[in-house]
């Protein structure tokens, strides 16, 4: 999974820059002359200039995501994203700098200036047209909240930095307005509960838990301590005392008081006002809702029915692939007890979490030694490999992938995992890898965020079908890489293909097509060797992120696509170090403009 591995957090602008939809790319026209040269020259430098200073301000308005990629100018500032200013804010934003940049027009343009102006625009386009839906009014959920961002953040091991006693003052001054936000969520949850947009009763019940994992009497036993615990040692102890006090009060008088009353107002005002539906279907203008994220996860103009359809098509075609693997290994019985076989047999389970962590650290050495045959542009960041923490483990994916900071300062972070360490497989590890980390989602994010000559919108920003494409599309390189060398780990690939085509199915069966959640566990404990505790997981995902999931499928099968396109036009000539560089070199795209690109790509090879 990126989600921003992204942290557990969904603020409206980030939302904005990920909601995308696929448009058809023009003609790349070559401009004719010297006099034409310099015209065009001109245009993009100043696109260039408009480019950075929209970015300047984004980051003022969203100092969060500012910290997120290491910029720590805004390090103390916390606005209330989810008030109706800040949405008005946002809006008047979106729409001069639409304005700006389709003013200055395309014509000219051509190569990554063209492609810049194309995504520019259609962010804001769909930035302005997600204001229909009122996702505001149901800011809080099981599986992105503001409660366990701010846990993250103030615990010492996210983002936010401690190293100086700037640092500790930034974070003091940040969460000072915490309480505004919770404050505001619950105005806007109440706004919701009044119109009908409320969330699933099941995603709420787990959020309690949640809550109560994160309130304590005392400022040392709660995460928000962990600065504290760490001090750097070049701290005076002057300083040390001061800030010992000023957190202790912080903490007991203010974060704690906040997540007690959030806690409060779900389990006694809200829960008995949520839903038992659990798709978007059942809510206000669900069904043109739900078509409108699908839309932008995929970057394509499918529809929900033909997505399910395209589901349904892959599901068969990986059983059949599973039913080759049955065979190698000799079992007897149906694919349904096989799938209950690789569950339950003893010989796949890791006897402790030192060793779940060990066995993927063993595969990063492994993977690393074949990448160079694979790949000719790699990331300069550094890589860890780090446990999810308890306080979220319950609730979160099975792995997770954080992008390093702009400034090399935090690495790019593989969580891996280790709650219910029964249901975490031998067999699906190395798929899990390359998935999340290498040479999925580090290769992709770390090397986005390297390439200084995009602008800063496209280097930070993300196209879902392009990014979690890449990573679906990474485990596909596993025999390459020098793994999947049994019957079992080959089967753990093509139990990953099948639950993302799973995907497909399932979320659109529950958001247009009526399925409840009930439903979706049965169909995928019937259809694959996921867990009941997985299934139920990523049940409620799906239905706390609607859309979201179908960017996997939908995006590897398109990469899948361009490469079997450029290896047929090649032949000989085809390299697939030189390849994997042309799809990654960009950026993250749309999948439209993905293919124009390789096809570009390919006429250029015929030539040489």
């Amino acid at each position: 999974m990126s989600a921003p591995a992204r942290p557990s957090l969904r603020l409206p602008l980030a939302i904005a820059l990920a909601l995308t939809t696929a448009v058809s790319a023009p003609a790349f026209a070559a401009p004719q002359g010297a006099g034409a040269t310099a015209t065009q020259d001109a245009k993009a430098a100043r696109l260039n200039a408009l480019y950075e200073q929209y970015w300047e301000e984004l980051l003022k308005l969203n100092p969060l995501q500012a910290t997120f990629q290491g910029d720590s100018r805004y390090n103390d500032q916390l606005p209330n994203t989810l008030s109706a200013q800040y949405r008005k804010q946002m809006h008047d934003f979106n729409t001069r700098w639409l304005k700006t940049v389709k003013d200055v027009g395309s014509d000219g343009l051509d190569g990554q200036q063209l492609l810049s102006w194309q995504i520019f625009v259609r962010d804001r386009e769909k930035s302005l047209e997600a204001e229909k839906f009122p996702g505001w009014q149901i800011p809080i959920n099981q599986f992105y909240n503001l409660a366990a961002t701010a846990a993250q953040l103030g615990s010492g091991t996210g983002a936010q930095p401690f190293k100086t006693v700037q640092d500790y003052d930034n974070w003091r001054k940040r969460a000072s307005q915490v309480p505004t936000l919770f404050d505001q969520a619950i105005a806007n949850s109440r706004e919701g509960v009044k119109h009908g947009v409320v969330q699933p009763r099941a995603l709420m019940e787990k959020v309690i838990p949640q809550l109560d994992a994160l309130i304590k009497p005392k400022a040392e036993d709660t995460l928000f301590w962990g600065p504290v615990k760490t001090f750097p040692a070049s701290f005076s102890d002057a300083d040390k005392q001061r800030l010992t006090n000023e957190y202790r009060a912080m903490i007991e008088g203010e974060l704690m008081p906040a997540y007690r009353e959030l806690r409060t107002y779900i389990a006694d005002d809200y829960l008995p006002k949520t839903r038992t539906t659990s798709g978007m279907g059942a809510l206000p203008n669900g069904a043109a809702w739900y078509a409108f994220n699908a839309r932008n996860s995929t970057t394509t103009n499918l529809t929900p029915a033909q997505i399910h359809q395209i589901g349904l098509d892959e599901v068969t075609r990986i059983h059949g692939e599973i039913a080759k693997v049955m065979q190698q290994v000799g079992f007897k019985g149906s694919m349904k007890e096989f799938f209950a076989f690789m569950q339950t047999d003893p010989r796949f389970t890791f006897n402790d979490e030192p060793a779940l962590l060990a066995y993927y650290r063993g595969l990063e050495a492994k993977i690393n030694q074949k990448i160079p045959e694979q790949f000719s542009l790699t990331p300069k960041a550094p890589f860890e490999i780090r446990p999810v923490e308890a306080f979220r483990a319950q609730s979160a994916a099975g792995g997770s992938y954080m992008r390093p900071s702009q400034d090399g300062s935090r690495p790019g972070i593989f969580y891996v995992n280790t709650y219910d360490l029964p249901t975490r497989k031998t067999w699906d590890a190395e798929d899990l890898y390359l998935h999340e980390a290498i040479p999925g989602h580090h290769f992709q994010l770390a090397l986005q965020q390297e390439l200084t000559n995009l602008p800063k919108f496209r280097r930070f920003g993300s196209e879902t079908a392009f990014s979690e494409g890449w990573g679906l599309y990474a485990e596909s390189l596993g025999r390459d890489l020098g793994v999947y060398e049994d019957p079992y780990s080959q089967f753990g690939y093509l139990q990953n293909e099948l639950w993302r085509a799973i995907r497909l199915v399932v979320d659109t069966g529950l958001h247009s097509k009526g399925w409840t959640r009930e439903q979706v566990i049965a169909y995928m404990l019937d259809n694959s060797a996921e867990s009941e505790t997985q299934s139920t997981a990523e049940a409620e995902r799906y239905m706390a992120i609607p859309g979201q999931a179908l960017a996997y499928k939908m995006g590897e099968l398109k990469i899948q696509e361009v490469r079997a396109k450029a290896e047929k036009a090649l032949g000989p000539k085809f390299d697939i170090r030189q390849f994997h560089a042309e799809v990654l070199k960009d950026g993250s795209v749309p999948l439209e403009i993905l293919e124009g690109k390789i096809d570009r790509w390919i006429a250029e090879k015929k030539k040489s």
